[in-house]
């Protein structure tokens, strides 16, 4: 043997660079990394924090509902007892409510005040006679549900409304129709201050929408300039395609001419009336409503001056005597009428009613106990709960045997060939298809071919199953993996045959996981929407699904129904049913730990 001599070629070990600085550069490295970790996280429980908070935010209205008290005649004469469905329940709610405000005589207030009652008043009277016919011939009360303008108003999401008690007299005087109310200092040029502050905002809102039209006509007169450029240099078709755009271009020019010169004549008048606002100023529907309550009347405000106020009596005056500090209140509604689904003679209406009690803030139970409806004060969840559930027991019945007992066969008793190696790739990429796939698959063969019914909780839960099948065989064989080969040759060892080794003594170990797997697969079916619309399942539903071939829908596509109608309450709705479908997936989550937790086995 030779002795190993290094050259001056050699590679020389070098000593690491210990120097205080490079160790303070790592040690800062590994400090700004834990940074960055730390950071990821606080942003991402941030933004969870933020969108449950707008979700619960928005969806906490659609929790409680408006309700008003009515003391409804059911006379005999109108109802027959053989025949309780052929009485009009809508009329004798109507009547009771008319009875409220005996001053409404006109045709038109009366069915303005008649829009005060939900469309559905007449089946909660219906429901209330057939509970107990005896009541027929009495006068009971009733509560009825508010329609969902009345509603959104009563709950503050219409309009703020700003009250003020003066601390001054009033002096009240009517001439006929017009009610002059008279203070002796200036009590109203606040108010006349507020409505100058609107009406600058929003012709501030006006100028800033003419200024964004003005934008967009340089931006579509330079598209109409390049446009022409090409139409000189074409010829045939072509250039007849590109006259049209041109013509189509200069169309949208004129509208959106039009448009500006709106605005600006709407931005010009607003600052005019605004600059005026020292004086008397007449409100119109484009500005904040003012109403004076006193004498146990209201007074819409039509001129306001610093110490007056002229308009029409709402509701009458009970007498026209002095009203002392304290005992009158100027209520302003900030949003004018015209921008509300609720005019100022309803608005007052309704606040009388819940001044004498008789409209209150309930919970919705309708939103727990009934199907879905056109009108969103009567929407329910029920039928959308019923459908899902419905779903899920299809989707489970088929997909966990199937999916379990394929896991089995792959793991423990197919060979390893091409065939098998075929089918584990196709599984991996069935687990990554979208969703849409299976919904056009569930089209074509459950529908089309084998002429299953449309929107029926047993295709919805034929198709999910079929989407859940590769979660649930790759979680199981990852479970049966993840049973120690010990376990089998010990099992093998006593005499046991290959099956029940897989059945006593494999499968209740690999459990937890696969129940956990099954779990998670079932939560994602629970909140697919996109092969349930390929299947009918977005049809609008509005009875209780009472098995699985009758028509349903399901929570997401109810939450896809109510997010794309136009009704401004059925934003809750919707927020609400996010917050009822979160609360499942939750829970099912929850289960698969709990149950992982509860039956895992450590080696």
């Amino acid at each position: 043997m030779t002795d190993a001599t290094s050259t001056p070629g050699s590679v020389v070990d070098r000593k690491p660079d210990l120097s205080p600085a490079r160790v303070r550069r790592r040690y800062a490295a590994e400090t700004r990394f834990q940074a960055y970790g730390l950071g990821a996280i606080f942003v991402a429980v941030g933004v969870l924090v933020w969108l449950i908070g707008s979700i619960v935010w928005q969806g906490l209205p659609a929790f409680t509902q408006y309700k008003t008290t009515l003391n409804v005649e059911l006379s005999a004469d109108e109802i027959d007892p053989d025949n309780l469905g052929a009485a009009n329940y809508q009329a004798l709610a109507r009547r009771a409510l008319y009875d409220r405000f005996p001053n409404v005589t006109a045709r038109r207030d009366k069915r303005e005040l008649a829009s005060v009652l939900s469309g559905g008043a007449d089946i909660t009277l219906k429901e209330f006679v057939e509970a107990d016919p005896s009541v027929i011939g009495t006068t009971q009360e009733v509560q009825v549900s508010v329609s969902d303008s009345m509603d959104t108003f009563l709950k503050g999401q219409m309009t703020d409304i700003e009250e003020t008690n003066p601390d001054t007299d009033l002096v009240p005087s009517q001439d006929g129709d017009v009610v002059t109310l008279v203070a002796p200092t200036d009590v109203f040029a606040d108010v006349l201050a507020s409505v100058k502050v609107e009406l600058e905002a929003e012709a501030n809102k006006t100028l800033e929408s003419a200024r964004r039209e003005t934008r967009g006509i340089a931006v579509t007169e330079n598209d109409l300039a390049a446009l022409r450029v090409r139409v000189d240099q074409a010829v045939g078709p072509e250039r007849e395609s590109l006259e049209s755009r041109v013509a189509a271009l200069e169309t949208d020019i004129a509208k959106r001419i039009r448009k500006l010169e709106a605005f600006n004549t709407e931005a010009a008048k607003l600052l005019e009336v605004a600059a005026s606002a020292g004086g008397t100023l007449d409100l119109t529907v484009a500005m904040p409503s003012v109403l004076v309550e006193v004498n146990g009347g209201v007074v819409k405000a039509e001129q306001v001056a610093n110490d007056r106020v002229i308009g029409k009596a709402f509701i009458p005056l009970q007498s026209t005597a002095p009203a002392a500090p304290g005992e009158w209140t100027v209520v302003t509604y900030v949003t004018p009428e015209r921008g509300r689904q609720v005019n100022d003679q309803t608005a007052t209406w309704l606040r009388e009613l819940q001044k004498d009690g008789a409209v209150e803030s309930t919970f919705a139970d309708v939103l727990f106990t009934k199907g879905d409806s056109r009108a969103p004060e009567q929407a329910g969840l029920w039928g959308a709960v019923v459908g899902s559930f419905l779903t899920l027991i299809i989707t489970l019945m088929l997909s966990f045997p199937i999916g379990v007992l394929a896991a089995i066969y792959l793991e423990e008793f197919a060979p390893q060939n091409r065939v098998t190696d075929l089918i584990e790739v196709n599984i991996n990429n069935l687990a990554a298809v979208p969703s849409i796939v299976f919904g056009l698959l569930g089209l074509a063969m459950f529908l089309n071919f084998f002429g299953l019914p449309r929107s029926a909780p047993l295709v919805g839960g034929m198709v999910l199953a079929l989407m859940t099948l590769p979660t649930i065989i790759i979680a199981t064989r990852a479970a049966l993996k993840a049973v120690p080969p010990s376990i089998r040759e010990a099992a093998l060892g006593i005499g046991a045959s290959k099956v029940q080794v897989i059945t006593h003594h494999v499968l209740p170990l690999a459990m937890p996981g696969i129940l956990t797997g099954t779990i998670i697969g079932m939560a994602q079916a629970l909140g697919e929407t996109a092969p349930l619309l390929m299947i009918g399942m977005v049809a609008f539903i509005v009875d209780v699904p009472g098995g699985f071939t009758d028509p349903a829908t399901v929570l997401p596509v109810q939450i896809y129904i109510w997010a794309d109608s136009p009704e401004r309450a059925f934003v809750a709705k919707t927020s609400a049913a996010i917050m009822v479908l979160l609360t499942f997936l939750i829970m099912m989550n929850a289960l698969a730990v709990l149950l992982r937790r509860r039956f895992e086995r450590r080696w």
